[in-house]
């Protein structure tokens, strides 16, 4: 899948692949912006290419035949928006389930803009004392990049602001709709 998936990256759609950071074994993966559905295919590429492998959330909705079986073969595990239990203390639950979880999460949420992000990717990380890696994806330099790792602190207001910084410089797919 390594091979493959860098193939189609890099020769087909032209990207590259730039890692800045050591794998961990677990990890909230942060991927940002995420203003189109294209951020999917390329962001799923460009782990792929690194020979790594994360589950990540998607709206239930999604989860229905055949796309059900699809997404499940790749990593999706379906979110249930109106459910009543916590999905950050269910999730970071998951992480002393495994030796190996990486867990993909947009910070916005959504592909709109959006001033404020979500707080569950953090708070999932904080929870189950796991750190942050944090991706960008340029459409500006067609490059998909691991940046850092960030270990939350509990401070949210002062490490939003700082995990936030890293993503000022990046031009997402639709601009428009996104607000570092």
């Amino acid at each position: 899948m390594k091979r493959t998936s860098k193939f189609i990256l890099t020769k087909i759609l032209g990207w590259s692949v730039v890692d800045k950071a050591v794998d961990v074994p677990k990890c909230v993966v942060a991927v940002a912006p995420h203003t189109s559905n294209w951020d999917f295919i390329i962001g799923k590429l460009a782990y792929s290419s690194l020979g790594r492998t994360a589950n990540f959330l998607i709206k239930k909705e999604w989860f229905f035949f055949p796309f059900n079986l699809f997404f499940k073969s790749i990593g999706g595990i379906p979110v249930e928006r109106n459910r009543k239990t916590s999905m950050t203390e269910v999730l970071a639950a998951e992480f002393d389930k495994h030796e190996h979880l990486h867990l993909a999460v947009t910070p916005e949420g959504t592909r709109k803009p959006r001033k404020e992000w979500k707080k569950g990717f953090y708070f999932i990380a904080h929870k189950a004392n796991v750190p942050i890696l944090l991706i960008a994806l340029d459409y500006g330099k067609k490059e998909a990049a691991v940046l850092d790792i960030f270990y939350p602190t509990g401070d949210y207001k002062t490490d939003i602001v700082k995990i936030r910084a890293y993503y000022k410089d990046v031009t997402p797919k639709k601009p428009e709709n996104f607000i570092p």
